[in-house]
């Protein structure tokens, strides 16, 4: 009997808008995968079409545009991409973007952005890290200058997930540099055709290349006040940390999703490949590392769902999510590296899944918060 993997959340309804995600990704990113790889980028058209589908925002309220649906109908986009190491559509920030409108925003800001998201047309980035300041956010020095309407920001952001195909930008910076945490806020930007702006490079990276990464530059970019994200100054902080358990848990989703496809990718692998005129599924490290693998996933898949109901109920808080980011991220580069080391050299080429799952995997730990970063947390919780 084959190991069972199913999610302990998911239901017919949920499996019904799996296959409908993935006839998605399998009909209009997977084909188109290699190519945006070498762009760096996987374009607009596809966002557009994710949206039209319906699949974009799926946990958003319909009365803001989004899908009605939960946290579970993104896992299960989340997942799909994952175990496909198709990572070009950065589907996690943008929603965490919409997610930042719809926990902090006005009514006027969650009406004008929302919808847009939701179709597609407005792809989300938020902007918090600087060639100076990465996991310690109060160390950033993008400036926010009240203006008799508004804003003038200054400043530079790095490693921006969506930064060069984003219409929108969540931009963290300070408006009160005498504070600390306090002094900082969260301005709306919606770039085209802004002065001031401007995307830098496209970062080309280890892995994920078919995501777009850029450095982002504001020169005197100015915004009106009604772009303040709540509309409150000096909220900021408080914005980023309060949000922290949905953005691990959809890092925890990807983490295992990532594992499962390169465990299915290694057991096809190992039942073919012939190595001392046998199967390598038949030598006994193979199917001793496979059982090792096959069981990490089991016991994953279980503090994972866990999560995940404790998301819907309300009730993840920031030690257990950054547990589920800590736990998975390192796992999951352990589990793919096993996996490389069954396909033997074929692992280490480009052309098969799991080379491009063991790249990918490199930053899960991180993005989101370092490991080191989940660790204090975790810590400071006991």
């Amino acid at each position: 009997m084959p190991i069972d993997l199913q999610r302990s959340w998911s239901d017919a309804d949920l499996e019904q808008y799996r296959d409908t995600v993935v006839r998605f990704i399998k009909t209009e990113l997977a084909p188109a995968d290699a190519q945006a790889r070498r762009d760096g980028n996987v374009g607009h058209g596809v966002w557009r079409k994710a949206g039209a589908l319906g699949v974009l925002c799926a946990d958003i309220p319909e009365e803001w545009g989004g899908g009605g649906g939960d946290f579970r109908h993104e896992a299960v986009f989340y997942e799909e991409l994952a175990r496909r190491a198709l990572s070009g559509m950065n589907v996690s920030v943008h929603s965490i973007v919409a997610h930042y409108l719809l926990n902090h925003g006005t009514d006027d800001q969650r009406r004008r952005y929302l919808p847009r998201m939701a179709k597609g047309e407005l792809i989300g980035a938020i902007a918090m890290t600087e060639p100076g300041a990465g996991s310690d956010l109060q160390g950033i020095r993008t400036r926010a200058t009240p203006t008799a309407g508004g804003w003038r920001i200054d400043g530079s952001k790095t490693f921006i997930s969506n930064g060069l195909l984003a219409g929108l930008v969540l931009v963290v910076c300070k408006t009160d540099p005498a504070l600390r945490a306090g002094g900082i806020s969260i301005l709306i930007v919606e770039t085209d055709g802004l002065a001031g702006y401007r995307v830098g490079r496209v970062l080309h990276k280890m892995g994920m290349q078919a995501q777009d990464t850029s450095e982002l530059f504001f020169d005197g970019v100015e915004v009106p006040e009604q772009n303040l994200l709540g509309g409150i100054r000096g909220r900021g902080f408080y914005q980023l940390m309060s949000d922290l358990p949905y953005e691990r848990l959809a890092i925890g989703v990807m983490a295992l999703a990532a594992m499962e496809g390169a465990y299915q990718a290694t057991l096809d692998h190992t039942r073919t490949r012939q190595a001392f005129g046998k199967p390598l599924a038949e030598l006994q490290n193979t199917r001793f590392k496979l059982a090792e693998i096959a069981t990490r996933i089991t016991v994953g898949r279980a503090f994972v769902d866990k999560c995940v109901q404790r998301l819907l109920a309300g009730e993840l808080d920031t030690a257990t999510a950054s547990m589920v980011k800590l736990w998975a991220s390192e796992a999951q580069g352990q589990v793919v590296d096993e996996c490389v080391q069954l396909f033997g050299g074929y692992g280490y080429m480009d052309e098969y899944l799991v080379s491009r799952l063991y790249t990918d995997a490199r930053v899960q730990r991180i993005y989101g918060g370092t490991s080191e970063i989940m660790k204090e947390v975790i810590a400071r919780s006991l």
